[in-house]
């Protein structure tokens, strides 16, 4: 499994972790030191449960993940006739083929940031260990301190030893012992009797687990600057809340300070050992835990075991949802109504804007059959509404053939919806009517034309007459009488529709391709780069974005695998492109997501007549294996060329 998208997912996670701790901990301000310990131990035992969790545990898929959790060069090829192209299944599809571009780049950041992190990683459990093997060894060379545990309440097994050159220190999780330096001996049985009962406290509280805990957290989190942080208040409230449990006892909290203070005075080197134990008086700690000693107003409630037992359950708890939140795929973020239950509801509420609005959702996930019947469904409710809202059903069911490349059905509908009369709900069905007078198997360019006049004169105006012009234009422009005319219908068009829209973008078009054949260039020119601005712009609003990650999008080559396809929609030809006989190949440049998906869909080779849209669309249903390194789908680039051909 591929480690970087862990690190990255471990790290936002870690973050939100820490975060947390930290606005919890200044929360519980005039709280208890032992409270706010309890917090800092929960945030490491989640920090330390977080990858184990992720490796373990099933995902989780949200939404609200796509926002922060986490491209390999193919070329696809494919091939659009004229007429209805059919549908390609699995890898063996004859014209589509997957082809890895090899090569290894220069340098890997994220190679070189993966190996940074596991060399510190593996330097601070190194550390720990020679630490933890230092304290084996003190306490192997100790000897019992000459006091015995019983004179100041403490049981039997936690034993009190002397070592040279050593603290007031305590270790040990499973056999607890307090270290005693060998000029204890000349102490004051006061000062014995408050450091051995300091140092016991931490043994009531498991601070040694507490401890070993965090700092196998700190080993995988140690390139974090909040792991460091909540390390240092993790220490510091520890310490307090041991001197809380020795003022608790009956200590006088100005005798407490001055003993602490001369232990800390007297402190020499601290050993390997102390990495690993507990040490009573740290320089760096004192002047803190000195006002902190010497404040009546603060709170000094206490906790045993049982408590940080609880806290490390709950963190459990939180760190399990945590750890199998992962960003949601684009087939999760769109589940699609049931049909039957949204039929009913319908119905009982006399409501076909609720079918309509469904059958979208269906057509978006390209499940035609379910969007028919909802279409069906809605065609029955607008009948009874009259006749302008069930032309407008017809013609919905008429684009929905068409687009299912169900030609002779498509145009069944738009005849019975233009039967109804010229109205602007019949608009789309008369102009698709003149498009196959004019360009189907009858070539009747005179019903075409009747047809498109109706069109125009039942439009409300803007796109709807416009396209209907810039049809008629198209049928009279290769007549060089009407060359002018066509001219002038293709820029009243352009006039009427709405400025970058796909219907003036494809007047653009024609009327550049018109002016180029008349040989006026500088004019074709202008139009044509204008026509150029508008299908970008119309390719961006159809592209998905890729989820956000900070991964980003890798090359075939370096362990990255190229992903698979295994579901192609053949691209259909545009009206206008098949009327001008036109033909050429789209290349375009899309990033194939975890989820399957293309994305972020980009033209690097456009061809125009709304075939740079046609390719967007056909591509955007496809469906790949995603590509991925070690078995851990990652987002990866590719180039498409969709070659469209008049068979």
């Amino acid at each position: 499994m591929n480690a970087w998208p862990i690190l990255v997912s471990l790290t936002i996670k870690s973050t939100a972790v820490l975060v947390a701790a930290a606005m919890a901990s200044l929360a519980l301000a005039r709280r208890s030191a032992a409270a706010r310990h309890l917090v800092w131990t929960g945030a490491f035992a989640v920090l330390l449960a977080l990858p184990v969790l992720t490796l373990a545990l099933p995902s989780w898929p949200q939404r609200f993940a796509n926002a922060v959790l986490p491209g390999t060069t193919f070329t696809v090829q494919a091939t659009a006739s004229g007429g209805a192209a059919g549908m390609v299944r699995g890898a063996a599809a004859p014209r589509a083929a997957v082809a890895a571009a090899a090569g290894r780049p220069a340098f890997d950041f994220r190679r070189a940031i993966l190996l940074l992190w596991a060399a510190g990683a593996l330097a601070a459990f190194l550390h720990m260990l020679a630490a933890y093997f230092a304290l084996a060894r003190l306490r192997g060379g100790a000897l019992p301190a000459p006091c015995r545990g019983g004179e100041f309440g403490i049981p039997e097994d936690v034993e009190l030893l002397e070592a040279d050159h050593a603290m007031p220190m305590t270790a040990g999780v499973l056999r607890p012992a307090i270290f005693l330096p060998s000029d204890a001996r000349s102490w004051s049985a006061a000062r014995l009797r408050m450091v051995v009962l300091h140092e016991y406290a931490h043994v009531r509280r498991g601070d040694a687990a507490a401890q070993f805990l965090a700092r196998a957290a700190l080993c995988l989190f140690w390139f974090h600057p909040l792991a460091w942080f909540g390390w240092r208040e993790a220490i510091k409230e520890r310490e307090r809340a041991a001197d809380d449990l020795v003022l608790h006892a009956g200590a006088e909290a100005t005798d407490y300070a001055e003993h602490l203070l001369e232990i800390a005075r007297g402190m020499r080197a601290v050993p390997a050992a102390g990495a690993a134990g507990i040490a009573m008086a740290r320089p760096s700690q004192l002047e803190e835990r000195l006002r902190a000693i010497l404040d009546a107003r603060v709170r000094r409630a206490g906790h045993g075991r049982a408590a940080l037992a609880a806290s490390l359950l709950v963190a459990l708890a939180l760190a399990t949802p945590l750890a199998t939140v992962r960003a949601q795929s684009q087939s999760e973020q769109a589940a699609p109504p049931d049909v039957p239950s949204v039929i009913f509801r319908a119905n009982a509420q006399k409501n076909h804007e609720i079918l309509d609005q469904a059958a979208v959702t269906y057509e978006s996930l390209r499940k035609f059959d379910e969007a028919r019947k909802l279409r069906e469904a809605a065609l029955a409710l607008r009948k009874q509404e009259g006749t302008a809202s069930y032309a407008e059903g017809l013609v919905q069911l008429g684009d929905l053939a068409a687009r299912t490349r169900n030609g002779k059905e498509a145009l069944e509908y738009y005849r019975q919806a233009a039967a109804l009369g010229d109205m602007p709900e019949t608009v789309p069905a008369l102009i698709a009517l003149g498009v196959d007078a004019a360009f189907g198997e009858s070539r009747d360019s005179q019903a075409a034309a009747g047809y498109l006049d109706r069109a125009r004169n039942a439009a409300r105006g803007g796109n709807q007459m416009g396209r209907a012009m810039t049809w008629l234009a198209v049928i009279k422009q290769d007549d060089p009488a009407q060359a002018a005319e066509a001219e002038s219908l293709y820029r009243t068009a352009r006039s009427l529709e709405e400025p970058g829209s796909s219907e003036q973008a494809l007047t653009t078009d024609l009327l550049a391709r018109l002016l180029r054949r008349q040989n006026r260039d500088a004019e074709a020119g202008q139009m044509e780069q204008e026509a150029v601005t508008m299908h970008r712009t119309l390719v961006a609003r159809l592209s998905a974005p890729v989820l956000p990650s900070v991964e980003g999008p890798r090359k075939v080559g370096g362990g990255v695998t190229a992903p698979r396809l295994l579901h192609k929609v053949e691209p259909s030809y545009s009206d206008a492109a098949r009327a001008e006989g036109y033909q050429g190949t789209v290349l375009l440049k899309v990033v194939v997501d975890v989820d399957g998906r293309a994305k972020d869909v980009q033209v690097v080779r456009p061809l125009g007549l709304g075939l740079d849209e046609k390719a967007v669309e056909a591509v955007n249903s496809w469906v790949f294996s995603p590509g991925s390194v070690n078995g851990l789908a990652v987002p990866v680039q590719a180039q498409i060329e969709i070659n469209f051909r008049l068979l």
